[in-house]
């Protein structure tokens, strides 16, 4: 093997190499946890696949949103911005979970949603409460 073929040969192999830790170290996602119904109870949204087709299907008069992911049967409160709040995500069987904040986007864990009705609250340190409807 001459020379100019050796080192094209080994550039390519460390190419090759560098490119397949890129491509294993890009997949994140694998890393998510998945859950469906009861299963995601407790289980931070950010760190599921809950998220990715979570969407808002309603708000209170304050801004905490109640999320909900069709893929998971999963729902929680989340909260962008605004004054030191309290939010906390509810169903109608008793189970919630709570989170409080000082300001930024903060949410809750999430609780099942199988069947179950959901609402979102906020309570407004110096303020007062308010839910979004059932859902």
């Amino acid at each position: 093997m001459n020379t100019l073929t050796r080192k094209l040969a080994t550039a390519g192999s460390a190419l090759a190499l560098a490119a397949s830790g890129l491509i294993l170290a890009s997949s994140p996602a694998s890393a998510a946890t998945s859950c469906y119904g009861p299963s995601c109870t407790g289980l931070d949204p950010s760190t599921s696949i809950c998220q990715n087709d979570a969407r808002t299907v309603a708000t209170s008069s304050w801004g905490a949103e109640l999320r909900y992911s069709p893929t998971c049967r999963a729902a929680w409160a989340r909260q962008s911005g605004g004054l030191p709040t309290t939010i906390w995500v509810e169903s109608n069987t008793g189970l919630e979970r709570a989170t409080s904040a000082g300001g930024g986007t903060v949410w809750t864990a999430m609780i099942d949603d199988k069947g179950i009705y959901d609402r979102a609250c906020g309570h407004i340190i110096e303020g007062g409460e308010s839910c979004t409807s059932w859902y």
